[in-house]
């Protein structure tokens, strides 16, 4: 058990330019393969399979949940649930599906009990060819858009993270959120009416 608590020992500041679950884990079947070996009680595959998905799973988290400390507890407390789980883990999925449900279930069971009150900001590099004026203007987009998403309610805020940011599918969100496509379909629908609305707002001021 050491060993794994040393492999939950997040890098989240150094690898913030890393957003995504789809780019901080490329080759699903790797982790599959991974994590089979886990089963089997190979701790060195597992902390393999943490280093390839931590930060994938720690944006998602704090997106999700938009506090950094947070996060990161969550991934900790979603790697370990996976250990202890291993050897009832069966590829009925690809494992970015299966760490994304528990890393949502996570979230979900938090913010069920609290809420958050503010957002962080994710470290993002300036494109310096443009002008100061329109760079200002995009990072108070990007800051109006993270706080409108994170007054959505718990469901359609893991909705529109896992559509918008993770690139995922409506069956594979049904998946994780444990819901029909045409559940997801409609909060979806409504995530997008209440960010539309919100950023109107924010236009106006």
């Amino acid at each position: 058990m050491a060993c794994i608590v040393m492999a939950l020992q997040l890098r989240v500041g150094a690898e913030a330019d890393a957003p995504h679950m789809t780019g901080s884990s490329p080759g699903g079947d790797i982790d599959s393969m991974l994590m089979m070996r886990a089963a089997d009680g190979d701790i060195a595959a597992f902390e393999e399979l943490v280093r390839r998905n931590q930060a994938g799973a720690w944006a998602l988290a704090w997106r999700c949940l938009s506090d950094s400390a947070e996060a990161k507890d969550v991934v900790q407390d979603a790697f370990l649930k996976i250990y202890r789980a291993a050897s009832r883990y069966k590829p009925t999925s690809t494992f970015r599906t299966y760490l994304s449900r528990v890393v949502t279930r996570l979230c979900l069971d938090r913010e069920a009990k609290k809420r958050p009150l503010y957002m962080d900001v994710l470290p993002q590099v300036a494109d310096i060819s443009r002008g100061p004026e329109a760079l200002v203007i995009d990072a108070e987009l990007r800051n109006a858009v993270r706080r409108c998403i994170a007054r959505l309610p718990a469901h359609q805020r893991v909705a529109i993270v896992l559509r918008q940011y993770d690139g995922m599918s409506y069956d594979e969100i049904a998946e994780v959120l444990e819901l029909s496509p045409k559940a997801v379909d409609s909060l979806l629908q409504r995530a997008r009416d209440t960010l539309r609305k919100c950023l109107a707002a924010y236009r106006d001021s």
